[in-house]
């Protein structure tokens, strides 16, 4: 993970400021809402000599967004800090060994989790007897509610059956109750096991707020993408757009100046992998006489299953394909930048692909009866981020029955064709961007956010991580750091 160097001075000056000794009393005006049983992480990491964090993330996204917050909660935490709990590759260069493959839990759906039932219930015992063994102060679920929040549940009902402290439970990536009828009402069962949501949309925060959640809007997560690259490329940050090096991947992969190169990525999870990589297939397959010279690139998640399977695939494959393997993001946005459009299964990735400006089509399938639940208890039209936040169809969505070859190879083809309709979705995607970032929308959080409008690479990673390091500290003695610290950053 790669912090950009104003970060890194700020962590640095952050740290050295979290060693004066402080110590909450009952008149202290909190930041947060405290809990009767839980104390201040910092107070815990100052008695025991470290602090201890136990990180739960159950699939590839939650992996990557965990480990940025492990690299920034080393950076500015002025004890050492140790990590136990599951997740990836990414959270491992980070210092954790994975209790289990993530990819034991990483399953996505209703109906396509029922074969998977037994295996989940045995590894939720094993994460609730490690974390007890671990004795953390701070407890990470990072999405992934279905897991998370049973584990959390289960984690505090021992606790309580003990009748001890017990750590703070932090969650990043508040479940999408505004997709859902009656997703408010459940939000409000979320303080009975959460003492604080990470928020990464917009607004988010205020609605958890009013259900009684405490929550912090820190940004998306995928922000960070820009800044690792610009770091890398040593680009300042302008209209957080993220570019790669289209001519560089072109020339390493001998690819024809008239080709045509359609960026595809079909999920980060076997069963949604297994579903969508033969529908795009078959939609290459109606292309490819219209486009003698198209390639694809292929996507591949850091997931065994999907590693396995998609290498068996491409020997059947209609077009010449390149596979760019997952965890790398310089690798990952050259391909988008030498891409003329891309196909991907509604994830992360349709945000990933706003960063790069690349103009995309957004299919999705599940099974038929996950799909009739989602008909059912879905109170928003449009399924990618992008469409949801701007109110309005701006990339062509093919979902359920409606995700075929015939339209998705239609709805390509007008993308390839159509310079009007391909800056249209590019237009947007400067407008949607602005919207994850906290700079332009907290108005009445948190004081340390306020680094964000001072200094923008102040990363959502960052921000989380001194959410979590600041719970429980008197108010007063945190706006003296954030103001030495906006002070030092001008």
């Amino acid at each position: 993970m790669v912090i950009p160097r104003a970060t890194m001075l700020g962590a640095i000056v952050a740290k050295t400021l979290f060693r004066r000794k402080w110590s909450p009393s009952s008149s202290s005006v909190l930041w947060f809402s405290s809990v009767p049983r839980t104390k201040a992480p910092l107070e815990m990491a100052e008695r025991d000599g470290e602090l201890r964090v136990f990180v739960v993330a159950g699939e590839v996204s939650g992996d990557s967004i965990a480990s940025r917050v492990m690299a920034s909660l080393k950076l500015l935490s002025p004890f050492p800090v140790r990590f136990a709990g599951v997740g990836g590759a990414k959270m491992s260069s980070e210092g954790m060994q994975s209790l289990f493959p993530i990819e034991d839990i990483s399953v996505m759906g209703i109906w396509e989790l029922l074969p998977h039932l037994y295996r989940i219930r045995v590894r939720l015992k094993e994460t609730v007897e490690a974390a007890a063994l671990f004795e953390p102060h701070v407890v990470l679920t990072v999405d992934s509610k279905g897991f998370s929040f049973r584990f959390l549940k289960q984690l505090r009902a021992r606790y309580n059956q003990q009748k001890s402290h017990w750590p703070v439970h932090f969650h990043y990536v508040a479940p999408s109750f505004w997709a859902w009828k009656g997703g408010e009402a459940r939000l409000r069962g979320l303080a009975e096991i959460v003492d604080h949501l990470l928020c990464i949309l917009p607004n988010e925060d205020k609605i958890c707020k009013l259900n009684g959640v405490s929550a912090t809007f820190v940004g998306h997560p995928v922000l960070e993408d820009v800044l690792e690259l610009n770091l890398r490329n040593n680009y300042l940050v302008s209209d957080w757009r993220a570019e790669g090096n289209a001519e560089d991947f072109r020339n390493k992969h001998v690819i024809p100046s008239g080709a045509t190169i359609v960026s595809l990525l079909p999920g980060s999870r076997v069963q949604e992998v297994t579903r969508m990589l033969p529908i795009f297939a078959n939609t290459l397959d109606l292309l490819k006489e219209t486009f003698p010279q198209m390639m694809t690139v292929i996507h591949v998640a850091p997931n065994k299953h999907v590693e396995n399977f998609i290498a068996d695939a491409v020997h059947r494959w209609p077009v010449p394909s390149v596979l760019i393997p997952g965890g790398m993001t310089h690798l990952r946005y050259d391909a988008f930048s030498a891409s003329r459009v891309a196909l991907c299964t509604s994830g992360t990735v349709a945000v990933e692909l706003q960063l790069a400006r690349l103009p995309c089509v957004v299919a999705y399938r599940a099974n038929i009866l996950t799909e009739w639940y989602i008909k059912y208890k879905a109170k928003i039209q449009y399924i990618s981020l992008p469409n949801i936040l701007l109110d309005s169809a701006i990339i062509p969505e093919a979902l359920f029955r409606s995700c075929t070859p015939g339209n998705l190879a239609l709805l390509l083809m007008n993308l390839i064709h159509d310079n009007n309709f391909r800056e249209e979705q590019i237009m947007a995607a400067e407008k949607f961007v602005k919207l994850l970032l906290p700079s332009e929308r907290i108005q009445d959080n948190l004081p340390q956010q306020n680094l964000m409008r001072a200094k923008p690479n102040y990363s959502p990673s960052v921000v989380a991580a001194l959410t979590i390091l600041n719970y429980g500290k008197p108010l007063q003695h945190v706006s003296k750091d954030i103001q030495i610290l906006k002070d030092l950053q001008c």
